[in-house]
């Protein structure tokens, strides 16, 4: 019955493909969550009122995410070309594919850090300092645990966004289900290949959604 609806769609080929969507995702989002925490910490930081209060950074370290996460991915991936090749040493591929993810959304999910810290309670902080609390223990146990929820929220969709990134890498020769139906589907015209791609795509997602709601549930202490 199932080859008869999907005679062109292989179980070697979709379990390559999705193990290969899996790896792009993990790793990138590893690399997002820690490089956009820095971001957003040092965005927070260097504001206006607090600790590391320091308008040239801020400006400096503002302009650089909101230069990349406004940069449409399809376009980040071509000027990334040359820093790609330097690293990976190809365009093609899971791994080309994490250069380009990793700088597309570590800008973004920063942002979501940022704004997270920002709804922390004022008086939670003062207390915090008033007590003599070094920065790194104001960072550690103030900062990063009060706004966990949120953080943990914003990977949530910065790893959905993640996902569809790179079905859009895979479009240019970097693997994983979105090059798949791609090549195998929409250039051969077999659209059953395309539909099991994207229903594979948003199983993952619905996984990702469950995954990072029941997180943010059972840490968030309000």
């Amino acid at each position: 019955m199932l080859t008869e609806l999907f005679p062109n769609v292989t179980y070697d080929k979709f379990s390559a493909a999705t193990i290969e969507t899996l790896y792009m995702t993990s790793i990138s989002v590893v690399a997002t969550f820690i490089l956009g925490i820095v971001l957003g910490l040092l965005l927070f930081l260097t504001g206006k009122g607090q600790l590391w209060e320091n308008r040239f950074v801020n400006i400096i370290i503002g302009a650089f995410v909101n230069i990349f996460r406004s940069i449409p991915f399809i376009i980040l991936l071509i000027l990334l070309i040359p820093f790609t090749k330097a690293i990976v040493g190809t365009m093609l591929g899971a791994e080309a594919a994490l250069p380009a993810l990793i700088v597309g959304a570590a800008p973004f999910y920063a942002r979501m850090v940022e704004i997270g810290l920002r709804e922390i309670d004022k008086g939670v902080i003062e207390a915090a300092k008033s007590m003599g609390a070094k920065t790194s223990t104001i960072i550690f146990k103030v900062l990063l645990p009060e706004s966990m929820p949120a953080l943990i929220s914003g990977l949530t969709v910065t790893a959905i966004a993640l996902i569809g990134y790179t079905a859009m890498a895979g479009a240019v020769g970097a693997g994983g289900l979105g090059n798949l139906a791609y090549l195998e589907g929409f250039q051969r015209n077999n659209s059953d290949v395309t539909l099991v791609a994207t229903v594979l795509i948003l199983v993952i997602v619905f996984i990702i959604q469950f995954i990072g709601d029941f997180i943010t549930s059972k840490i968030d202490k309000r």
